[in-house]
């Protein structure tokens, strides 16, 4: 022990002596470098073999190439003296390299507007190749190459057409939607105890929907008046509605389907048993159970009709709607406020419809 402890003090000492002509630039390259090598080792703790990134070669090459040979040769390092002075000599040729390199030269790249222009058309025709839309660029003045249309399309993981063409359920749907037309009955009672029946119609695109009546005692003659009074708002609306989707209940007279036939609207049947075939138009009647009938007390027939009436323009004009991307079936939602000031100050003044079962919002004038 006492002779191990001689031998390290002596050792130190000449060590202390070699490093006293030493400036201090020197010494703060040697201290870097070994920081720099005790990082390197904490990187491989787990045992195995140490490697040196090209950035690890780069800055220790950097450190040590303005040291002299006897002083580099003198350092405690990973690797070899001789392997320092070649990374560096690398280091220096990659670096002219590059410099004499000539600049590469080619088609500029794709500005952001074509590329979005070109996703765009893809997302809104599904069968067009990239044939097609680079024709279509053509014919909107924006000169691309065929293969750039195609790089485009891959890059942003859309399938060529013919992957592209298949139609879901929702496509379809939504693309029939502007012509179909929903009808149902439903039923609530009064305070009294007399059933009364209401007969709706909603619009499948704008999910505008129409009130046609309400009525103790739905007869014939009374549901055929309705259907006459709907085939004339829609002529006067000049809709494109061809079918409406009812079920097989009784209280549909033949002549509720002629007449709307002679103005032109196919009956489509649901299923038995089957609401989800009208889902659209069953889901309007939850919420107008929900939002209406559930929460007031119906007198008779003359308040019942009130309440539709109220309850009619606040799902037509003021009631958002998911199905159509929250917008309103007659009114168009307004522009989206971008002043910081008007954000900070918000004024909203409630307007009650029936009562205040139903709430309606709106900024103070």
């Amino acid at each position: 022990m006492l002779l191990q402890l001689t031998y390290l003090g002596v050792s130190n000492a000449f060590a202390l002596l070699r490093l006293l002509p030493r400036g201090d630039r020197d010494k703060d390259i040697e201290i870097l470098a070994l920081r720099h090598q005790i990082a390197v080792l904490q990187r491989q703790l787990d045992g195995q073999r140490i490697q040196f990134q090209p950035a690890d070669r780069a800055l220790l090459a950097a450190l040590l190439h303005t040291l002299p040979r006897p002083t580099l040769r003198g350092l405690r390092l990973l690797v070899r003296p001789e392997t320092v002075l070649r990374w560096h000599r690398s280091l220096i040729a990659r670096h002219y390299a590059a410099i004499s390199r000539p600049k590469r030269r080619g088609r500029p790249r794709t500005l952001r507007s074509i590329r979005a222009l070109v996703l765009r058309l893809a997302r809104e025709n599904s069968s067009w190749g990239y044939r097609r839309i680079h024709g279509e660029l053509l014919v909107l003045g924006v000169k691309v190459a065929p293969s750039t249309v195609w790089e485009i399309l891959r890059d942003a993981g859309i399938d060529p057409a013919p992957d592209r063409t298949a139609t879901t359920w929702a496509d379809f749907l939504r693309a029939q939607a502007h012509a179909l037309l929903a009808a149902d009955f439903v039923e609530t009672a009064a305070l009294t105890g007399t059933r009364l029946y209401i007969l709706a119609v909603i619009e499948h695109s704008s999910r505008r929907v129409r009130i046609l009546g309400a009525t103790a005692h739905p007869t014939a003659a009374w549901v055929t008046q309705a259907a006459r009074n709907l085939a004339m708002d829609l002529h006067d609306a000049a809709s494109t509605a061809r079918y409406l989707i009812r079920d097989h209940d009784a209280k549909y007279p033949a002549l509720f389907d002629t007449i709307l036939a002679d103005a032109g609207i196919r009956i489509v049947r649901s299923g038995v048993q089957a609401p989800r075939m009208n889902a659209i138009m069953e889901r309007w009647v939850r919420t107008c159970r929900r939002e209406l009938l559930d929460r007031t007390l119906i007198y008779n027939q003359r308040h019942l009709l009130h309440a539709l009436r109220a309850c009619e323009a606040f799902y037509n004009l003021h009631r958002p709607h998911q199905g159509i991307a929250s917008a309103r079936p007659l009114q168009p939602l307004p522009e989206p406020i971008t002043a910081p000031d008007r954000l900070t100050h918000l004024t909203i003044h409630r307007h009650d419809r029936l009562g205040g079962i139903l709430h309606e919002y709106e900024h103070a004038a």
